[in-house]
């Protein structure tokens, strides 16, 4: 079950900005509600997920199905993501022009590792997946384009915590604590390890810390100078990806995928 996708602090300090349009701000969050999996949704669940009351859900549900970007099911009055969203999401992929430049190169690194390689990027203290490459090895676990995981208790994630800056990492840092106070003392000692791993070696490491069967490294995709931050990682079963593995092959490795793509990307520009 999803939590509730109340607007937060953030979100209300920008409220309070005279440009800040709060009708298209509450739009987006319903449209945020569908969760993987979860084909249809009322218009009392998605008030109960975003705080957002139900007169206002409901014109909003009504705009969004006129404009495309939600499906109305009349039998079950419900509503599901419609295709304009899906075009959206093609545009924003297709307008990533990094994803075409990183791909071979990491289908490289999945073919001679049979390993997973995947390029991520932020969003609410999850990481998107953008670009997934597959290796031949046995995997326990296979995320698509479009997964999101957790942030702060994945590889790529405190990968990608490395790479921002120290203020907005604190930043974040607090609001996890804020939204997880019981399991923020392991999260916090789990970030910390990883800011040394990176500071060590150059990459992160999990090894079981999400998935049991899970072990991965991952390090940060620094762009423009830092304008620009996302993260990529390589991971497979815990089984054969020992600490030495993870630490004297698949980090060094990795390290050479980022200077490959970064090298790559010089003459691109990066919308």
């Amino acid at each position: 079950m999803n939590k509730p996708l109340h607007i937060d602090d953030d979100q209300d300090s920008a409220a309070k900005d005279r440009n800040f349009v709060t009708a298209l701000s509450r739009g987006l969050e319903l449209l945020r509600a569908f969760g993987a999996g979860e084909e249809y949704l009322g218009n009392a669940e998605l008030s109960s997920r975003t705080g957002i009351p139900r007169p206002t859900v409901s014109r909003l549900t009504y705009t969004l199905k006129q404009l495309g970007y939600l499906q109305h099911n009349e039998r079950l009055e419900k509503y599901r993501l419609g295709a304009g969203i899906l075009a959206l999401g093609y545009r924003y992929l297709a307008s990533m022009g990094i994803r075409d430049v990183a791909r071979p190169h990491m289908q490289r690194l999945a073919d001679a590792t049979d390993c997973a390689i995947a390029l991520g990027t932020e969003d609410r203290q999850s990481m998107t997946y953008v670009e997934v490459c597959q290796g031949g090895g046995p995997l326990v676990m296979r995320l698509e384009t479009g997964s999101r995981i957790p942030l702060a208790t994945t590889a790529i994630g405190r990968a990608w915590l490395c790479g921002i800056s120290t203020e907005r990492r604190r930043q974040l840092m607090d609001n996890m604590r804020q939204s997880d106070p019981d399991n923020w003392p392991a999260i916090e000692k789990s970030i910390h390890k990883s800011l040394d791993d990176y500071a060590t070696y150059g990459f992160c490491l999990s090894e079981g810390d999400w998935e049991r069967e899970i072990s991965a490294v991952a390090m940060p995709l620094i762009l423009e100078e830092g304008a620009e931050v996302m993260a990529i990682n390589c991971g497979g079963s815990s089984l054969r990806l020992s600490h030495r593995v993870l630490v004297e092959n698949l980090g060094p490795r990795l390290k050479d995928l980022v200077e490959q793509i970064k090298s790559s990307l010089e003459p691109v520009r990066i919308i």
